[in-house]
Formats: structure tokens, C-alpha cells, sequence
């Protein structure tokens, strides 16, 4: 297809972030004394905002909302050592190796943009992903096309010349939703069938795979 730029989720697409996720939220939800949830009903919340995550998962008042993501916010500070995300396989040197072939390579996430950057420094990735959109960025979030359409005015791009990778329905959603094609990534937090049926353009099981299609 040789498009020109490769619009990257971050959670479950570059890293592997479930686990610090899941088990911050479940802190969340016991300190607040709110009905318990299984491990993968809060993973399929991933991809949301934060406080969108907590209120489709548990019925609750805005002010409730509020007070998970504020306590959520404090107990990932908390939780996020060092080293406690690793980016999946091969997600870095096909990153370099895009970024080598001309290909402007960003980011779209859900996250907000202090954890995002601090991930993305950490990680090694800034070098070659010029270009961070985080969720405090946009008017609206994933599955809304904000974030894909601000980066299509940003470099002056047609929808035919960039492709949305992610690893959930909201990001298939977002791409389509901005007239832009789709990658599901089949081993982050969505399983093949919902990517499937969000009518992902192309599904792949390893983030290497994507350069077969780019």
C-alpha cells in the first residue's frame, strides 16, 4: 500500500501495558469500596479515558468517576516502576526501520500525555516518533476521529497516505471513522473476533507483520 505515515496506539499495540493497567484499576475499586470485577471485564475497558474507563465498567455518578480517576492516577504513580512495562516483540526495530524508510511514524493514545511522553523516553521510541497525540489533546476521544484527523492536517496528509495500528475496537473505529485504514493487532487487549468485527482492514499477530502491509 507504501503509505507514508503509521499512526501507532500505545496500550497493547507498542506496550504491553495490561497488567499495571488491570491491577491498578483493581486497587482502584477496592479502595473505593465499589462492586469487584473480573481481570478481563476492566482489561476490555482499555482504550478508553481513564474515567470513562471506570464508569461503563461500574455503574456510578459523575462524582464517583472523578474520584477513581483521581485515585487511579495516584496509585499507577505508585505502581509504575521502572522497567514494569516492556514493549512487545519486535515493536522497536520495526519502529527504526519505518522511521529509516522515510515513513513518519506517531502516536494516538488514550493515555494521558505526562505517562505517554514518559513512556515513549523511557522506552527509547522518541528518536524515531516525532509526533504524540494523547487524549488531553482533542476534543474528543478514541472512538471519535480527533486524533487521527489532527495528524492528517498536521503533516498535510490525504486519509489514503496513513494507517491506524491498534488493538482494539475503539482504534479500528477511529480509523474508519477518519476515512483511514486499519491494523488490529491480535495480542494486545482485544481479542481477533471484536477487531474483526469493528471490520479491521488487515489483522496481524505481530507487530512485525506491519511492514508487510506499510
Amino acid at each position: 500500500m507504501n503509505f507514508k505515515a503509521v499512526i501507532l496506539d500505545f496500550d497493547g499495540t507498542i506496550a504491553d501495558t495490561r497488567s499495571l493497567i488491570v491491577r491498578t484499576m483493581q486497587q482502584t475499586i477496592a479502595a473505593l469500596g465499589l462492586p469487584g470485577r473480573t481481570d478481563d471485564e476492566c482489561a476490555a475497558m482499555i482504550g478508553l479515558p481513564l474515567k470513562q474507563t471506570f464508569t461503563e465498567l461500574i455503574p456510578m455518578d459523575d462524582a464517583t468517576g472523578d474520584r477513581c480517576a483521581e485515585t487511579y492516577r495516584r496509585l499507577f504513580f505508585e505502581n509504575n516502576v521502572p522497567g514494569a512495562v516492556p514493549m512487545f516483540p519486535g515493536v522497536k526495530d520495526t519502529i527504526i526501520r519505518l522511521h529509516a524508510s522515510g515513513r513518519l511514524v506517531t502516536i494516538a493514545s488514550s493515555r494521558l500525555r505526562g505517562s505517554l511522553t514518559a513512556f515513549v523516553d523511557e522506552m527509547g521510541l522518541a528518536p524515531y516518533i516525532p509526533y504524540i497525540l494523547s487524549v488531553s489533546d482533542v476534543e474528543r476521544a478514541k472512538p471519535a476521529p480527533d486524533m487521527v484527523i489532527k495528524t492528517l492536517e498536521e503533516y498535510r496528509l490525504r486519509p489514503c497516505e496513513a494507517v491506524v495500528v491498534g488493538d482494539t475496537s475503539f482504534d479500528i473505529r477511529m480509523a474508519h471513522a477518519a476515512g483511514v485504514k486499519a491494523v488490529g493487532v491480535t495480542y494486545g487487549n482485544g481479542s481477533r473476533e471484536s477487531l474483526a468485527e469493528a471490520r479491521a482492514d488487515w489483522l496481524i499477530d505481530g507487530f512485525s507483520e506491519l511492514e508487510t502491509i506499510v
